[in-house]
Protein backbone atom coordinates (compact mmCIF):
# COMPACT_ATOMS: atom_id res chain seq x y z
CA UNK A 1 0.00 0.00 0.00
CA UNK A 2 1.38 3.42 -1.02
CA UNK A 3 0.45 6.01 1.63
CA UNK A 4 -0.13 9.45 0.12
CA UNK A 5 -0.30 12.99 1.52
CA UNK A 6 -2.16 15.68 -0.44
CA UNK A 7 -0.65 19.18 -0.15
CA UNK A 8 -2.88 21.75 -1.87
CA UNK A 9 -4.54 24.94 -0.65
CA UNK A 10 -7.88 24.18 -2.34
CA UNK A 11 -10.13 21.81 -0.40
CA UNK A 12 -12.14 20.97 -3.52
CA UNK A 13 -8.98 19.91 -5.34
CA UNK A 14 -7.86 17.75 -2.41
CA UNK A 15 -11.29 16.11 -2.23
CA UNK A 16 -11.18 15.30 -5.94
CA UNK A 17 -7.74 13.73 -5.75
CA UNK A 18 -8.64 11.82 -2.58
CA UNK A 19 -11.59 10.20 -4.36
CA UNK A 20 -9.47 9.43 -7.41
CA UNK A 21 -6.57 7.92 -5.47
CA UNK A 22 -8.53 6.04 -2.81
CA UNK A 23 -10.40 4.28 -5.62
CA UNK A 24 -7.13 2.85 -6.94
CA UNK A 25 -5.90 -0.49 -5.58
CA UNK A 26 -2.71 -0.11 -3.60
CA UNK A 27 -3.10 3.64 -3.01
CA UNK A 28 -4.36 5.29 0.18
CA UNK A 29 -4.59 8.99 1.08
CA UNK A 30 -3.53 9.31 4.73
CA UNK A 31 -3.62 13.08 5.19
CA UNK A 32 -4.18 16.52 3.70
CA UNK A 33 -2.59 19.93 4.21
CA UNK A 34 -3.18 23.44 2.86
CA UNK A 35 0.06 25.14 3.95
CA UNK A 36 3.75 24.42 4.47
CA UNK A 37 3.33 24.39 8.26
CA UNK A 38 0.44 21.92 8.02
CA UNK A 39 2.47 19.78 5.61
CA UNK A 40 5.40 19.64 8.04
CA UNK A 41 3.13 18.50 10.88
CA UNK A 42 1.40 15.98 8.60
CA UNK A 43 4.73 14.41 7.57
CA UNK A 44 5.54 13.61 11.19
CA UNK A 45 1.99 12.60 12.14
CA UNK A 46 1.07 10.37 9.17
CA UNK A 47 4.48 9.39 7.78
CA UNK A 48 3.31 9.04 4.16
CA UNK A 49 5.34 7.35 1.42
CA UNK A 50 4.56 9.97 -1.24
CA UNK A 51 3.47 13.60 -1.00
CA UNK A 52 1.56 15.13 -3.92
CA UNK A 53 2.46 18.82 -3.63
CA UNK A 54 1.08 21.95 -5.27
CA UNK A 55 3.51 24.89 -5.30
CA UNK A 56 0.80 27.50 -4.58
CA UNK A 57 -0.05 27.22 -0.89
CA UNK A 58 -1.29 29.52 1.85
CA UNK A 59 1.67 31.61 3.05
CA UNK A 60 4.95 29.95 2.09
CA UNK A 61 5.01 28.01 -1.18
CA UNK A 62 5.17 24.31 -1.86
CA UNK A 63 8.92 24.66 -2.25
CA UNK A 64 9.16 25.46 1.46
CA UNK A 65 6.79 22.58 2.18
CA UNK A 66 9.06 20.21 0.25
CA UNK A 67 12.12 21.35 2.19
CA UNK A 68 10.33 21.11 5.53
CA UNK A 69 8.81 17.69 4.95
CA UNK A 70 12.07 16.16 3.75
CA UNK A 71 13.91 17.60 6.75
CA UNK A 72 11.45 15.74 8.98
CA UNK A 73 10.97 12.64 6.84
CA UNK A 74 14.00 12.10 4.55
CA UNK A 75 12.60 8.92 2.98
CA UNK A 76 9.48 10.73 1.74
CA UNK A 77 9.07 10.84 -2.03
CA UNK A 78 7.79 14.13 -3.47
CA UNK A 79 5.70 14.52 -6.63
CA UNK A 80 4.89 18.12 -7.57
CA UNK A 81 1.53 18.69 -9.25
CA UNK A 82 1.30 22.36 -10.18
CA UNK A 83 -0.02 24.86 -12.69
CA UNK A 84 3.41 26.55 -12.62
CA UNK A 85 5.59 25.49 -15.53
CA UNK A 86 8.34 28.13 -15.51
CA UNK A 87 11.97 27.04 -15.47
CA UNK A 88 12.45 28.81 -12.14
CA UNK A 89 9.71 26.87 -10.37
CA UNK A 90 10.80 23.55 -11.85
CA UNK A 91 14.47 24.05 -11.02
CA UNK A 92 13.82 25.16 -7.46
CA UNK A 93 11.38 22.33 -6.77
CA UNK A 94 14.00 19.81 -7.89
CA UNK A 95 16.75 21.56 -5.92
CA UNK A 96 14.50 21.33 -2.86
CA UNK A 97 14.24 17.57 -3.27
CA UNK A 98 11.23 16.84 -5.51
CA UNK A 99 11.43 13.51 -7.33
CA UNK A 100 8.94 14.34 -10.07
CA UNK A 101 7.01 17.24 -11.56
CA UNK A 102 3.65 17.09 -13.34
CA UNK A 103 1.50 19.98 -14.48
CA UNK A 104 -2.19 20.19 -13.63
CA UNK A 105 -2.93 19.87 -17.35
CA UNK A 106 -2.05 16.17 -17.19
CA UNK A 107 -4.65 13.40 -17.17
CA UNK A 108 -5.75 11.69 -13.91
CA UNK A 109 -4.15 8.43 -15.01
CA UNK A 110 -0.84 10.31 -15.39
CA UNK A 111 -1.05 11.36 -11.73
CA UNK A 112 -1.73 7.78 -10.63
CA UNK A 113 1.13 6.44 -12.75
CA UNK A 114 3.41 9.24 -11.50
CA UNK A 115 2.73 8.39 -7.87
CA UNK A 116 3.52 4.73 -8.47
CA UNK A 117 6.68 5.59 -10.38
CA UNK A 118 7.97 8.01 -7.75
CA UNK A 119 7.12 5.56 -4.95
CA UNK A 120 9.24 2.93 -6.73
CA UNK A 121 12.28 5.21 -6.62
CA UNK A 122 12.04 6.58 -10.16
CA UNK A 123 11.52 10.09 -11.51
CA UNK A 124 8.65 11.37 -13.61
CA UNK A 125 8.04 14.58 -15.57
CA UNK A 126 5.24 15.89 -17.76
CA UNK A 127 6.36 16.25 -21.40
CA UNK A 128 6.39 20.06 -21.12
CA UNK A 129 8.50 19.87 -17.95
CA UNK A 130 10.95 17.48 -19.60
CA UNK A 131 11.23 19.95 -22.47
CA UNK A 132 12.02 22.80 -20.06
CA UNK A 133 14.72 20.73 -18.37
CA UNK A 134 16.24 19.76 -21.73
CA UNK A 135 16.23 23.38 -22.91
CA UNK A 136 17.89 24.56 -19.70
CA UNK A 137 20.56 21.89 -20.04
CA UNK A 138 21.32 23.03 -23.59
CA UNK A 139 21.30 26.83 -23.36
CA UNK A 140 21.75 27.38 -19.62
CA UNK A 141 19.74 30.63 -19.75
CA UNK A 142 18.25 30.45 -16.26
CA UNK A 143 19.51 33.19 -13.94
CA UNK A 144 17.17 32.06 -11.14
CA UNK A 145 19.08 28.76 -10.97
CA UNK A 146 21.76 30.69 -9.08
CA UNK A 147 19.39 31.14 -6.16
CA UNK A 148 18.98 28.74 -3.28
CA UNK A 149 15.42 27.51 -2.62
CA UNK A 150 15.14 29.94 0.30
CA UNK A 151 16.33 32.88 -1.80
CA UNK A 152 13.89 31.86 -4.52
CA UNK A 153 11.04 31.84 -1.98
CA UNK A 154 11.96 35.32 -0.73
CA UNK A 155 12.01 36.59 -4.32
CA UNK A 156 8.68 34.89 -5.08
CA UNK A 157 6.98 36.54 -2.11
CA UNK A 158 8.52 39.91 -2.97
CA UNK A 159 7.25 39.55 -6.54
CA UNK A 160 3.75 38.99 -5.17
CA UNK A 161 3.89 42.31 -3.37
CA UNK A 162 4.76 41.15 0.14
CA UNK A 163 6.87 43.50 2.31
CA UNK A 164 9.89 42.19 4.19
CA UNK A 165 7.93 42.00 7.46
CA UNK A 166 5.28 39.70 5.92
CA UNK A 167 7.93 37.59 4.17
CA UNK A 168 9.70 37.17 7.51
CA UNK A 169 6.49 36.07 9.20
CA UNK A 170 5.54 33.64 6.42
CA UNK A 171 8.97 32.00 6.41
CA UNK A 172 9.51 32.10 10.19
CA UNK A 173 12.58 34.31 9.79
CA UNK A 174 13.67 37.62 11.27
CA UNK A 175 13.16 40.71 9.14
CA UNK A 176 16.93 41.27 9.21
CA UNK A 177 17.48 37.80 7.73
CA UNK A 178 15.00 38.52 4.93
CA UNK A 179 16.79 41.80 4.14
CA UNK A 180 20.08 39.90 4.03
CA UNK A 181 18.54 37.42 1.61
CA UNK A 182 17.34 40.27 -0.60
CA UNK A 183 20.83 41.74 -0.64
CA UNK A 184 22.30 38.37 -1.70
CA UNK A 185 19.62 37.96 -4.38
CA UNK A 186 20.45 41.38 -5.87
CA UNK A 187 24.13 40.47 -5.97
CA UNK A 188 23.53 37.09 -7.61
CA UNK A 189 21.12 38.50 -10.21
CA UNK A 190 23.21 41.64 -10.77
CA UNK A 191 20.37 44.06 -10.02
CA UNK A 192 20.54 47.22 -7.94
CA UNK A 193 16.87 47.72 -7.03
CA UNK A 194 13.72 45.86 -6.05
CA UNK A 195 12.06 47.32 -9.16
CA UNK A 196 14.52 45.47 -11.41
CA UNK A 197 14.13 42.33 -9.29
CA UNK A 198 10.35 42.41 -9.78
CA UNK A 199 10.63 42.67 -13.54
CA UNK A 200 13.21 39.90 -13.64
CA UNK A 201 10.85 37.74 -11.59
CA UNK A 202 7.96 38.50 -13.95
CA UNK A 203 10.12 37.78 -17.00
CA UNK A 204 10.93 34.33 -15.65
CA UNK A 205 7.39 33.35 -14.67
CA UNK A 206 7.24 33.97 -10.93
CA UNK A 207 4.24 36.24 -11.51
CA UNK A 208 1.94 36.83 -14.44
CA UNK A 209 2.93 40.29 -15.72
CA UNK A 210 -0.41 40.56 -17.52
CA UNK A 211 -2.14 40.61 -14.14
CA UNK A 212 0.30 43.15 -12.75
CA UNK A 213 3.13 42.60 -10.33
CA UNK A 214 1.83 41.82 -6.87
CA UNK A 215 -1.53 40.60 -8.23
Amino acid sequence: MIRIALIDDHAVVRTGYRRLLDAEPGLQVVGEAASADEANALALRCRPDVALVDLSLKGSSGIEAIRGMLARLPALRILVLSMHDSAGHVTQALKSGAHGYLTKYCEPEDVIAGIRRVASGKRVFSPEIAEILAREAIDGDAPLKQLTPREFEVLRLLAHGEPASVIASSMHLSQKTVLNYLSLIRQKLDTDSDFKLLHLAARHGLVDIRQGIGA
